[in-house]
């Protein structure tokens, strides 16, 4: 059985999304970052780099939601989660998934984590004070340019959807209105909707 290592409140909850739309059997184990369970031993012999998520197979271990959500979909493809038969599109839902981790994640890592770019003070806060501006120019290209219909590839669901979805999440914690972004609103108000989503949102919570 797979075991999914995640935190509330963190970016894991877009591989989390998957696991629960794909019906691979997993044990979640829950980190509580802010009590520094990311960088105690036990999980730094897993994931060395003290970050969530991180996703135990019986092959080895796999960080990242961009490796692990494509791991997801090409190990269930009869859950058609992923353009599996089709490079191109495989390709542009991977590059919309590598957007959301390189730099509206960074972006929204800003807020609390500026200590990882720099010592200084005052240029911490200017990287705080930047973040609203910085997420709604990422949504509104999304918004405008890269979400193709009701779901992120058109007509058809993909693991991209919860990562989306996760993110989206974090608007209101950045002091930007998702009202700005009608139809990344309304994707968010259709993933609510969906069972898998539930579910992974109550394994969140505990």
């Amino acid at each position: 059985m797979l075991t999914f290592y995640f935190a509330p409140g963190s970016c894991a909850l877009a591989s989390l999304i998957a696991l629960e739309e794909s019906g691979l059997a997993y044990e979640p184990r829950r980190l509580i970052l802010a009590n520094g369970d990311q960088r105690q031993p036990d999980y730094l012999a897993i994931n060395p780099k003290g970050r969530v998520p991180a996703l135990v197979t019986d092959r080895g271990v796999l960080t990242e939601n961009i490796a692990i959500l494509a791991y997801i979909a090409q190990s269930v493809p009869a859950a058609k989660l992923a353009p599996l038969d089709d490079p191109f599109e495989f390709a542009e839902m991977q590059s919309f998934n590598s957007y959301i981790a390189s730099t509206v994640h960074v972006n929204h890592s800003h807020k609390a984590r500026g200590a990882r770019w720099t010592d200084d003070a005052a240029a911490i806060e200017t990287m705080k004070a930047k973040v609203p501006q910085t997420m709604a120019e990422s949504f509104a290209l999304i918004e405008d340019k890269m979400l193709k219909g009701p779901w992120v590839m058109g007509d058809e669901y993909t693991v991209a959807d919860g990562y989306l979805f996760t993110m989206a999440k974090w608007l209101p914690g950045d002091n930007v209105d998702l009202d700005r972004f009608p139809k990344v609103k309304a994707h968010y108000a259709r993933m609510l909707e969906r069972p898998a989503v539930k579910k992974a949102l109550a394994v969140e919570e505990g």
